[in-house]
């Protein structure tokens, strides 16, 4: 999502993408350990380079298929957040390629890890391929009854419409001057509310928008931006805002419509209810199979032996 719109941000994004990839903590970011990417031109095969490491579109396209696609389409058009992951992920190669130079690979507690990484993997990977759910499961009927069984969960959150004029302001410089002009627009905004379609239309700086006369659409709280947030809640339907500074600049906010919380309907969660169910029958179809795995032959445990291992251990 562009940066003067509410869901998600630039930097929120790119710390998404980076942690999907790469597993970081936060504070354990390597991005800024590398100071300049290059990215490729039309005629080579690389997405971007760092001296001898690159990074190929193949991998970008990886990431982007491990995402969920609410983010991915978010990633999409959020360049910010695109180039902090090719940083980080030039920075992991070429800390990998440091470690290889002085055989860190054969080491014997990181060969230790490798196996037993490795071994999970595989083990993951065909359990999964053992434990296939059936193409049609679930049917109607299961989707109904596991809709009614837990129809008290299934809630929507109080939806609000917002409009907005956004003003950017990310240079310190501009600030006051950008706030004094969010502060005209608002006064004028709250003497006449019907005008603001208009307002926005015209001076809105989030085009897309804009075009829409500032509205941003129905959505719960949760998915604006923190400050935003705060002056939506205190709104009533109707009412505009005095400026609100996020990050990214000022936002004048009219709060046009707002819906209750109400249960969702039975269409509204399907898709979310049928992977619930499909992934609890595929950890009961694996479970069966582990089960048969050890009922194939007799199990022994040497007590002594395990005795001494614990007592080894402590």
């Amino acid at each position: 999502m562009k940066k003067p719109t509410f869901v998600i941000s630039a930097a929120a994004l790119g710390l998404v993408a980076v942690a999907v990839f790469l597993g970081l903590r936060p504070g354990n970011d390597p991005v800024a350990a590398v100071q300049t990417v290059t990215v490729a031109t039309t005629d080579s095969p690389s997405l971007a380079r760092l001296g001898s490491q690159q990074v190929s579109p193949q991998e970008l396209k990886d990431l982007l298929a491990t995402l969920a696609p609410e983010v991915r389409q978010q990633m999409r058009g959020n360049r910010a957040a695109l180039e902090g992951w090719i940083r980080a992920r030039l920075a992991e190669k070429a800390v990998l390629e440091q470690a290889d130079a002085q055989g860190w690979r054969q080491r014997p507690e990181v060969e230790r890890q490798t196996r037993a990484a490795t071994e999970q993997i595989v083990f993951r990977d065909y359990l999964q391929s053992v434990s296939q759910v059936p193409a049609g499961y679930p049917g109607e009927e299961e989707l109904k009854q596991a809709y009614e069984a837990g129809k008290a969960n299934w809630v929507t959150p109080a939806l609000y419409r917002v409009s907005q004029i956004f003003l950017a302001a990310t240079e310190p410089q501009t600030v006051e001057a950008v706030r004094r002009q969010a502060a005209e627009l608002s006064k004028k905004a709250q003497a006449a509310p019907a005008d603001f379609a208009a307002l926005a239309s015209r001076f809105s700086q989030d085009r897309a928008s804009a075009e829409r006369g500032g509205d941003s659409g129905l959505q719960p709280l949760q998915q604006l931006v923190p400050t935003v947030r705060e002056a939506v809640a205190r709104l009533k339907v109707g009412a505009v805002s005095e400026p609100v500074q996020s990050a990214a600049g000022f936002h004048v906010i009219k709060l046009t419509e707002q819906q209750p919380p109400r249960e969702a309907t039975l269409d509204e969660v399907r898709e979310r209810l049928t992977q619930a169910l499909r992934a609890q029958r595929q950890e009961q179809i694996a479970k069966a199979y582990l089960d048969g795995m050890l009922d194939t032959a007799t199990l022994s445990i040497d007590g002594a032996q395990l005795s001494k291992v614990l007592e080894d251990a402590l």
